[in-house]
């Protein structure tokens, strides 16, 4: 993917990724932090249920992690079929004999629609995340 393209669509993640930590995650952090702190302070629960109780406390934040990665990986997929899809493209043309910069051009122009069609879907998929983060139990 050209460097151009490659940094806009990922300054774009990092930025939906950034506020889902700072809205998100990082209230879940806190209160897995606390909920572990309270586990440690049961002093007549003994060592299995001690680590149980932690174990309950990390879940939610383990769930958490788990969505954002799953989505984000679904996304990197699709972009990557997109631009496998212009590189096919690119040589196939280079295949039927055009010259070498109408090949770039294709191909530049083919991984600017991809990048752009996934940036309008960042907005979807950063309201799924936030609605499905918002629905984890705590």
């Amino acid at each position: 993917m050209a460097q151009a393209h490659q940094s806009r669509i990922q300054a774009e993640v990092e930025e939906m990724v950034q506020s889902l930590e700072r809205d998100h995650i990082r209230k879940m952090q806190g209160r897995m932090f606390k909920c572990s702190a309270d586990c440690c302070d049961r002093s007549s629960d003994s060592m299995a249920q001690v680590h149980q109780c932690i174990e309950q406390c990390h879940s939610p934040l383990a769930k958490a992690q788990g969505l954002v990665t799953s989505e984000l990986e679904k996304f990197q997929d699709r972009l990557a079929r997109c631009t496998m899809h212009c590189s096919d493209k690119a040589k196939d043309l280079f295949d039927s004999g055009a010259k070498e910069p109408a090949v770039h051009a294709l191909m530049d122009r083919c991984v600017g629609s991809c990048v752009d069609d996934h940036m309008n879907l960042v907005p979807s998929m950063t309201r799924r995340l936030r609605d499905n983060l918002d629905s984890i139990p705590q």
